[in-house]
């Protein structure tokens, strides 16, 4: 019987998949080292279609998502400080092997990418948990039907994460 339950244990450990995270910042997680991505779909992140517009990195922010489809969501970023744009960033949420990634690229003003041609950054998908969508690093919260607040982990010279947070109204 002993031995059952150990080889019952053991299976268990190597076929269900494990979702750990770790607290990143406040507001932020990320996955622990050899952890999978909770299981999600676009369907989950559908509330984010729109335009939406506040504050963020010391600026004027404003980001738009299309509406799902095909497995996809569109995403523009832009920043504004002084009345002169700063960055750019093209976004894409898109399902993969069972979960969602959010995949983007960011511009200077002169639409010069700064990352290579064939690079992008991928936050990967944590989980989901009630108003929130986890990503290794950025969390999406929809504080209400019509604000949307967002929270970066911004890795610091010092090697120090800092947590930076965006407050968005639907326009």
């Amino acid at each position: 019987m002993k031995y059952l339950l150990t080889v019952a244990a053991a299976l268990l450990i190597l076929f269900v998949p494990n979702y750990a995270q770790v607290k990143n910042t406040e507001n932020t997680l990320k996955l622990a080292e050899g952890q999978v991505s909770e299981k999600a779909t676009i369907a989950d992140a559908a509330w984010l279609a729109g335009s939406w517009r506040g504050t963020g990195l010391g600026g004027f922010s404003e980001e738009t998502w299309s509406q799902p489809e095909g497995g996809v969501m569109v995403g523009t970023y832009r920043l504004v400080k002084e009345g002169k744009p700063v960055f750019y960033e093209m976004m894409w949420l898109l399902e993969t092997e069972g979960t969602i990634i959010l995949r983007l690229k960011h511009f200077g003003p002169e639409l010069v990418g700064w990352e290579e041609k064939d690079k992008s950054v991928d936050f990967k998908f944590v989980k989901k948990d009630g108003k929130r969508l986890y990503f290794s690093g950025l969390t999406f919260e929809q504080a209400s039907k019509n604000e949307l607040n967002i929270y970066l982990a911004l890795r610091q010279r010092d090697g120090s994460l800092k947590e930076e947070a965006f407050q968005m109204k639907r326009q």
